[in-house]
């Protein structure tokens, strides 16, 4: 009996509920027929709601991203107009304070360090708030996700995009590739979510929108998708054959097929993880069905496949797909035809491993010259060595710190980075661009003479705090005047990084930035060459300098860095000319002719030192004029000798250079750009 009491008391709770439950709809049923039931809570218009507009203070625009909190820790998130529609009942026309903050941007503190201000939170009223943008690259707005434009459609106002609330049943998305096919833009996707249920799908989603020239928006206003859904609205999957994993499809490029049609390949991995796969296919895209279709399962070792996002090169009049693979910059290319990019066996390697050898630790077979320099150049056949191999190698002795293949570093710091993205041609640079991630949280960009470098310095260009920002995309098709102004997106998500909390909306989404390459601070060294031509005659010069890209001169090294002639700078001097023939080799000063250069002085003061980072020592060497004796012959470098050697040192230096980091001569000078229409 024990028990069964707490059973029958129990069962005599529902029918006392129900008959509560009861007589209370009884009686709100009277009250209607009455005329008194409980008045239900208006929605608030328009002008009920107090606008706060957050400005850039460089550029006038709205910003993104920026958090509101009050007092009472209660959070509000510009949209992509950079407003909050703010209403609450019991603070409408009250003075309310607001703490603002946001990735990249700053606003000034008070006495007692709180950054932000007090408002009048007046119904139909807006205040403009103006941030100071510490980023140099320029959030612009949320590409994917729910509520984009929540807060701008909340206050009566008109968005730029055709759905500013919710597109395709999308909640978020991850991992953008783009791609302009047959007219139009292709944005496929990795994992996307909804609103629906906690598990969206995960085959790869798909959506179409119109290029900027044939209608399309202006890519600094925004990007109307047309997703490809399924019955019931929500986007559906590109590669819904039957096979486990997560489906995420990489290295897609535009091939005529044999029948002359441009199709979209590349590859779908079946993942388990982010580190391990069940399958790896080269796929196709479908263009009546819309999907991607698989031609042929890969072996899940292939040391060479279509990877990353590639862009197109022309290595002699051939055009080439170059990937960046598991490296950085660029390791893997294909000639750029449907019979090469569907051969694995036709795929090459940038490496200085022998042809045909493969990474195995100690017994690692290097491409060594007579000189004992090591060889790197394109291998059919041949995996270029990733960073781990690489370090793996100096470590064991097999390899020297200087011969690796990558040593980006931080202009500002000095310190080694490996940022990851993608590489493109830049018009307006007339340089190969890098726009990578670096730290889980950092944006870099970086400059190259040639596709596979050198790539020396790099600069960063958006930061975030304690948040991801991931797998940044260059979009070359939404350039504007001239290549100056790049966009790029990227993957704003709490993954990887353990925030406090997750961004609401914006998580796990797509965020697109503007960068202007004519910003000062993007001024970075570049290589200075010495090249040797048929009659033993030595040279140097820049790639951008008149006359630079003779076909006939060997590149011997690159014996230091310095600032291109066509961005002077404050502390820079002019270095004139530079030859090795008897005759002046250079000149530092006023001048009528073009600089080859600018460099630092060879000394700087201590203030100089201090509020410049292009005079730190790590990164700069004082560069000495070297004559050889008996001959006359003259070289410049920043590397001493010994006193047994033939060179004698000029006793004082010509100015300060970038040292160049690397030995080994990592130039891919035969490709030049495709650029398309």
């Amino acid at each position: 009996m024990e028990q069964a009491a707490p059973k029958m008391k129990a069962a005599n709770v529902k029918p006392q509920a129900g008959a509560l439950l009861a007589r209370a709809g009884v009686l709100f049923q009277l009250a209607l027929i009455l005329g008194t039931a409980p008045a239900r809570a208006e929605i608030p218009a328009p002008r009920d709601y107090f606008v706060i507009r957050v400005l850039d203070d460089q550029t006038g625009r709205g910003v993104p991203l920026v958090e509101l909190k009050t007092v009472s820790d209660t959070l509000y998130y510009t949209d992509s107009n950079g407003l909050v529609a703010y209403y609450e009942p019991g603070l409408m026309g009250r003075e309310v304070f607001f703490r603002v903050k946001s990735h990249g941007y700053e606003y000034p503190a008070d006495g007692y360090g709180n950054q932000g201000l007090k408002l009048v939170a007046a119904p139909g009223k807006t205040a403009v708030v103006k941030l100071k943008r510490l980023n140099i690259a320029e959030r612009l707005y949320r590409v994917t996700g729910e509520g984009i434009y929540r807060d701008t459609v909340l206050a009566g106002l008109k968005a730029p995009i055709r759905e500013p609330l919710l597109n395709g049943q999308v909640a978020g998305q991850d991992s953008v590739i783009a791609i302009p096919h047959l007219g139009k833009l292709y944005w496929f996707w990795g994992d996307t979510s909804r609103p629906s249920y906690p598990l969206g799908h995960f085959g790869t989603a798909g959506a179409t929108s119109e290029l900027p020239s044939r209608g399309g928006l202006d890519p600094s206003l925004g990007v109307d998708l047309t997703y490809f859904a399924d019955e019931n609205g929500f986007s559906r999957p590109m590669c819904d054959w039957d096979a486990p994993g997560m489906k995420w499809v990489s290295g897609l490029m535009e091939v005529k097929d044999p029948e002359g049609r441009d199709r979209l390949m590349g590859v779908c991995e079946s993942h388990k993880s982010l580190g391990e796969i069940y399958e790896q296919s080269l796929v196709v895209f479908n263009d009546e069905k819309a999907r991607f279709e698989r031609l042929h399962i890969l072996p899940k070792d292939l040391p060479l496949k279509p990877d990353g996002e590639p862009f197109r090169a022309s290595v002699n009049g051939v055009d080439y797909f170059y990937f960046d693979g598991p490296c950085p910059t660029p390791c893997y290319r294909v000639k750029a035809n449907w019979n090469s990019a569907t051969n694995p066996a036709a795929y090459e390697g940038f490496t200085c491993l022998a042809e045909g050898a493969r990474y195995e630790k100690a017994r690692t077979r290097l491409d060594r010259g007579a000189d004992g320099k090591v060889r790197y150049g394109w291998k059919r056949g041949t995996a270029p060595l990733d960073e781990r191999q690489q370090a793996a190698l100096v470590k064991l002795g097999v390899l020297q710190a200087r011969e690796k293949s990558f040593h980006l570093s931080n202009f500002e710091t000095g310190r080694t980075v490996s940022p990851r993205g993608n590489i493109g041609w830049n018009e307006y640079r007339k340089k190969w661009i890098l726009v990578g991630w670096a730290d889980l949280a950092d944006i870099y960009y970086a400059e190259a003479d040639t596709p596979v470098g050198p790539w020396v310095h790099a600069r960063k260009i958006v930061t975030h705090d304690r948040y991801s920002f991931y797998n940044p995309r260059r979009h070359p098709f939404f350039d504007q005047l001239g290549g100056r102004l790049i966009y790029f997106e990227g993957t704003y998500s709490g993954a990887f990084s353990n925030p406090p909390f997750l961004t609401p909306r914006y998580n796990y989404n797509q965020i697109m930035y503007r960068l202007d390459l004519a910003d000062p601070r993007l001024a970075l060294p570049s290589p200075v060459y010495r090249a040797t031509s048929a009659s033993g005659k030595t040279r140097y010069f820049m790639a951008q300098s008149e006359g630079s890209s003779n076909p006939r001169e060997i590149v011997e090294e690159i014996p230091f860095l310095a600032f291109e002639p066509d961005r002077p700078m404050e502390h820079l001097v002019p270095v004139r000319s530079m030859a090795s023939a008897n005759r002046d080799v250079w000149a530092a000063g006023p001048g009528e002719s073009k600089p080859l250069f600018y460099a630092l002085p060879a000394e700087a003061s201590e203030s100089e030192k201090k509020t410049d980072q292009r005079f730190a020592e790590s990164e700069t060497a004082p560069l000495h004029e070297y004559r050889r004796r008996g001959s006359g012959e003259r070289r410049y470098s920043v590397d001493p000798v010994s006193p047994e050697s033939e060179w004698e040192r000029s006793p004082a230096p010509i100015c300060r250079v970038s040292r160049n980091s690397c030995s080994s001569l990592l130039i891919d000078r035969e490709a030049s750009p495709v650029v398309r229409e």
